[in-house]
This record gives structure tokens, sequence and C-alpha cells, in this order.
């Protein structure tokens, strides 16, 4: 083991011995400071009952995730002598592992940086032990994979993307910045196969796999969104709404909510349009450009999206990893500023939950500052994406490099001859 990584690896199992200890504490907590290990206890082991009997959550209103989350949470069944609890911690352990030892074996190489992996062991526990008892890891897991992968082997980063978006989603924006060309043609036909095959073979196990889009379309406007905060600070002003659990979630009801709820899907629509627009325009790829695309791009989608659950910071902050592994990136201080955000959400949730339900003051304020550190990280990476992509020096994309290579992903014009080179394989 190298000597770089032994500080790495003895923070990884310190921490991870902290958020254990925090999660063996939970259990038997009420809701606010504790409570969160009961959606595994509760919530998905109910949902690996149905499964196991070969259908998806047909009519349950809390069930809202693509086909590819029925397997996710099927994987605990596969360790024996443990309880679903169990087995679901040390499953979402091994993945936290997994993204770790893929950052540090990025970083280790020449011309990187292991601030990616610093980033990922240290930024993780700031939520507490609260990524224990999610499964987004475990998606952030597949999504780190498939842009670690990009530059060795475009068909593999098109199926790890898909296979995270059949999950949650969101790991298709990974696939945002990759280079125009014979490039981008390679990586999204095989992330449109695998998506494709994957689909027919869950469809042929399960019974309803698409009966989540019913339950998704019904979601209104959390209390922990943008969105959500202006209603949070209207009440002061004696808005009349209120809040209630609806579809897993703690919502506001009542006078404009649905305005405010079609509001962000029009943001929503706006950062598709600004992200399609640069990919249009820009002139310039780096070697981290791919990754910096896919952060920006998930941020832009989180700050105008109805619901930014404290889990979602566990995307940003594995993108933000990845970034940070490229001596090239454009992100470094956005990626403090999720870092900063993070450590606010653990006192969202759990912490002072109680103050952002009930709209106190302390609730509103602290909403206004994660909400606020948010939008100023979006904003600024895309700002700086942006400017990035338009100098006219740098290197550009070809698309002629054969699939699988281990030279870069981009060759360098005839201004971009003094560029620091920087080894992007990864293995």
């Amino acid at each position: 083991m190298k000597p770089r990584v032994l500080p790495l690896t003895a923070g990884w199992l310190t921490t991870r011995a902290l958020m254990l200890w925090l999660l063996t504490r939970d259990q038997s907590a009420p809701l606010g400071i504790g409570g969160i290990a009961r959606e595994v206890h509760q919530l998905y082991a109910r949902w690996y009952g149905v499964l196991a009997h070969g259908t998806f959550p047909s009519g349950d209103r809390l069930w809202q995730y693509p086909p590819g989350a029925g397997p996710v949470m099927l994987a605990p069944g596969l360790l024996p002598g443990l309880t679903y609890f169990q087995a679901f911690v040390l499953v979402t352990l091994a993945a936290d592992a997994l993204v770790a030892v893929a950052l540090t074996r990025a970083g280790t190489r020449t011309g990187r940086s292991l601030r990616g992996a610093a980033l990922w062991t240290a930024g993780l526990p700031l939520l507490l032990h609260l990524p224990l008892a999610r499964y987004d890891v475990q998606v952030t897991a597949l999504a780190v994979i498939a842009l670690l992968t990009f530059s060795r082997s475009t068909r593999a980063c098109g199926a790890f993307a898909a296979m995270g978006a059949l999950v949650k989603v969101w790991p298709a924006l990974t696939l945002i910045g990759t280079p125009r060309g014979r490039t981008t043609r390679e990586v999204w036909t095989s992330a449109a196969v695998t998506a494709c095959v994957l689909l027919l073979a869950l469809a042929a196990l399960f019974r309803d796999p698409f009966d989540f889009l019913r339950q998704q379309g019904g979601r209104g406007v959390q209390i922990e969104s943008l969105g959500g905060t202006a209603l949070s600070f209207a009440r002061h002003a004696g808005w009349p709404g209120q809040v209630h659990y609806r579809y897993g979630a703690m919502e506001f009801t009542g006078p404009y909510v649905t305005a405010v709820a079609a509001m962000s899907l029009a943001l929503t629509v706006a950062a598709f349009g600004a992200l399609l627009l640069w990919r249009l325009r820009a002139r310039r790829w780096t070697p981290a450009t791919p990754y910096d695309a896919a952060l920006c791009a998930v941020l832009l989608f989180t700050v105008t999206s109805r619901v930014i659950s404290p889990q979602y910071l566990v995307w940003l902050l594995g993108l933000a990893a990845v970034c940070l592994t490229s001596r090239h990136t454009t992100q470094r201080p956005v990626a403090a500023l999720i870092t900063a955000a993070t450590a606010a959400s653990a006192l969202v949730y759990p912490v002072l939950y109680e103050d952002v339900m009930d709209c106190t003051w302390t609730g509103s304020l602290l909403m206004l500052v994660r909400n606020g550190l948010l939008v100023a990280a979006a904003a600024l990476s895309f700002r700086r994406l942006w400017t990035a992509a338009m100098r006219p020096d740098g290197i550009r994309p070809t698309g002629s490099r054969p699939t699988g290579s281990r030279s870069t992903e981009m060759e360098p014009s005839h201004n971009s001859r003094h560029l620091p080179h920087e080894t992007v394989s990864t293995s």
C-alpha cells in the first residue's frame, strides 16, 4: 500500500466505524434526532418481501423508483445469516468502499490527485449515519464508476451509467459531457442498449415494472426543496399552507403550491436547455470536462427539483470527488460549497428537522442557508463550465479514438501543445 493511501484508509475505517455507531444508537430513537434506520426496517424490508414474489410494489404510493431499484432492494437477501437491515447496511458499506477504492486508484495515477478520495472519505460522514440507511450510495457508486471508466472504455462507461439510471434516473446525466462525435455515439449507444436489455429482463422477471410512474407524478413540493424554502418564509408572512406527510416526504399543501411546483418544473426545463446550449457551443474539452459537466448537470437538476432530500448530497459528493481526481477540473470551489451544504444538511435532517417541519425561524433560516449554498454551487459550476468551454485554446473533441484505447478521449489542438499532460486512464 502506498504511503499516501494509508491516511485515507485509516480515515475511512475510523469515520465508517463512527457512522455505524451512530446508526446503532439511532434504531431505538424517535423521529427527529433518530428514526433514520426506520426506512430500511419498515419500508425497504416490506418492498423486499413483495419483490421476492416476482412483482414490483404495484399501487404503493411510496414506490417511486425505476425498475432497477428492485435488484438493489433484493441484494441484501443474498447475504445469509443476517437480518435484512444488517445485510442492507453491509451492502451499502461495500458500495461506499468501492467508491473510495475507485477514487483512490484514479487519484494515484500520474498527473491525478487524491483530493477526490479525500473528499469522499471525509465528506460522507458529514451526513452522519444517513447514507448507511438509504440506497443512494449504491447509485452513486454506479455513476462514479461510469465516469472513471470513460477514458478506458466508452462502452463500459455507457453501461454503468445506464445501470445507474435504471436505479434512480439521475446517473443518465453523467453522459452530458462526453465529447461530440464518435465518442458520444459510442457511449450513448452502449447506454441505450444496456438499458433496453436490462428493462426487458426486468419486465420478464417481475410484474408491474412501470407502476412507479403513476406515483412519481403525484409528488408535490417537499419542505426541503427550493420552492419549499420560499413557502416556509411565506408562512411567516401569513400564508395559510400546511405541512403534511405525502408520498414518503413532508410536503406543503395549500394555495399556490401547484404554481410553485410548476415553476420548479419550468426551471428544470430551463436548466436542461442551458446544458444543451453549452454542449452545442462548447469549443474546448479537457480530460476533466466529462466530470465537470456531470457534476454541473446533477447540481442544476437537484436545485430545481421539487424534492431535495439530504441523501441527494451523497450524489453531489460522489461527482465532486470524481472532479477532484483531475488536475484540470474547474469545479474545486464548487466542491467546497457542496461540502458546506452537506454539513448544513445534517442539521436540516435529522438534528433540527422538527424546526424545519414547523417552519420556525430557525428551520426557515437553516433551509435558506443549505439551499442558498446549493444554488450558489450550481450557478458557479455552470459559469465555470461555460467559461472553460468557450476558450479557443485547449483540447477539442475528435471522436476518432478506437473504443477501449488507453489514450485520452481528446487530442490537442494547435494551441494546446503547452498544456500540462494528465493521464486519464482508470482501471
